[in-house]
């Protein structure tokens, strides 16, 4: 009875301002309120271009940030298809940037430790830089000890790659394409390569990785983001949690080449599981622990390589609450834990990278695939296509 009488009353209060002649002031509200509505309507998604500097050789250097409807956004360049920023918010909504890098394009120049960087043609290590393919030998350049790292001396992280807008169906997104020539740091074939980078309202950076060749080659793509989901510069990453769908991981030389093992996790301090600080065993007595002066490893994921990205992986911040999520079709990932980090080098707004201040996630195939015939494939023919997905989910 008493909701019902105050409905009366609402209704009886109205008719009596209206006869008072004051309908127009209703109108004003109801103006009003259609405003409100229309300037607290979602935003779409959007791209903006800016120049970010020049190379060298006075190549431009463009930088695009991909805002989404949230106001949450990444930033890539043409130049190495790098991510130079990732702004997400914490538990409490306010947005930080959770990957290391340089506030401009010239530290970027230099060699820093690939940050953000899309690597090609092969990510991760080659041993004694070469490999047979239809019984040819291949040599690449030594630039990782007695192996070739990351493509190269000149590898995907330090081209220009063409750029444009992909913006579809309100999501934001770019395209990047670079034509790699036959015999370039070594590898066969002339591979044109496709990498489309999408930023979803669910805070989702999905990377659609495609390639094709005229020749046989071998491919094996990845991103190598350092993240610190405390925000870049905020000191080690040890009180992280992770968890890794992998009852494997795939055991090193000294030169951090695999040595074509598929070792069990159970039992060691590569087992995660469970969610699991990273500090928790990253200094143990193990060998494998000091060949890669903590993680620097491949696990074999428990869902082999896939057309729709799965769940590889999950990492917290317990100080932040954020959550970083990783789903992928490659069978492989690199968990790297900042270790030749050495506070040495300066990023964003002067901050020091310290020991282990980040860690990657770099889905792949395995390391030294092309020597290892018992490793998942990475030949590519032509008339075949390269295609993998990889998404960083945050919340």
């Amino acid at each position: 009875m008493i909701e019902k009488d105050m409905k009366i009353s609402r209704r009886q209060a109205i008719t009596a301002v209206a006869g008072l002649g004051l309908v127009s002031c209703a109108k004003n509200d109801e103006s009003e309120t259609k405003k409100s509505l229309v300037s607290t309507a979602p935003k779409a998604g959007k791209v903006d271009k800016q120049s970010f500097g020049k190379t060298k050789d006075g190549q431009a250097v463009d930088l695009y940030t991909l805002t989404n409807s949230n106001g949450a956004s990444v930033a890539i360049m043409n130049y190495g298809g790098v991510v130079v920023s990732l702004k997400v918010p914490d538990r409490s909504g306010a947005l930080g940037d959770v990957v290391l890098g340089f506030d401009t394009f010239d530290p970027y120049l230099t060699p820093p430790p690939y940050f953000g960087a899309l690597i090609g043609r092969y990510g991760n290590r080659i041993g004694h830089a070469r490999f047979k393919l239809d019984g040819v030998e291949y040599k690449l350049p030594k630039n990782n000890g007695d192996n070739c790292l990351h493509g190269g001396l000149r590898g995907f992280d330090k081209v220009i790659w063409v750029a444009k807008e992909a913006t579809n169906g309100g999501v934001p997104a770019i395209e990047l394409n670079y034509l790699s020539k036959d015999g370039e740091e070594g590898f066969p074939g002339n591979l044109n390569a496709t990498v489309t980078y999408s930023w979803t309202d669910a805070k989702e950076l999905k990377i659609d990785y495609a390639a094709t060749t005229d020749k046989d080659t071998v491919v094996n793509l990845t991103n190598h983001s350092y993240f610190n989901l405390a925000g870049e510069g905020s000191g080690d990453i040890l009180a992280h949690e992770v968890m890794i769908d992998a009852d494997r991981f795939t055991p090193v030389d000294k030169g951090l080449i695999p040595t074509g093992e598929l070792k069990p996790v159970d039992g060691t301090p590569f087992d995660f599981r469970k969610p699991t600080a990273i500090g928790a065993r990253i200094n143990a007595d193990d060998q494998q622990i000091k060949f890669g002066g903590g993680y620097d490893h491949n696990w074999v994921l428990n869902h082999a390589a896939t057309t729709t990205p799965l769940p590889a992986a999950r990492v917290t911040d317990p100080k932040t609450g954020r959550v970083m999520e990783v789903l992928t079709t490659q069978p492989g990932l690199q968990f790297y834990t900042g270790n030749f980090l050495d506070g040495k080098i300066q990023g964003k707004g002067g901050k020091t990278y310290v020991h282990r201040g980040a860690f990657c996630m770099e889905t792949q195939h395995f390391p030294d695939s092309p020597n290892k015939p018992s490793f998942p494939t990475t030949v590519l023919k032509p008339g075949q296509k390269y295609q993998t997905s990889t998404i960083y989910r945050f919340s």
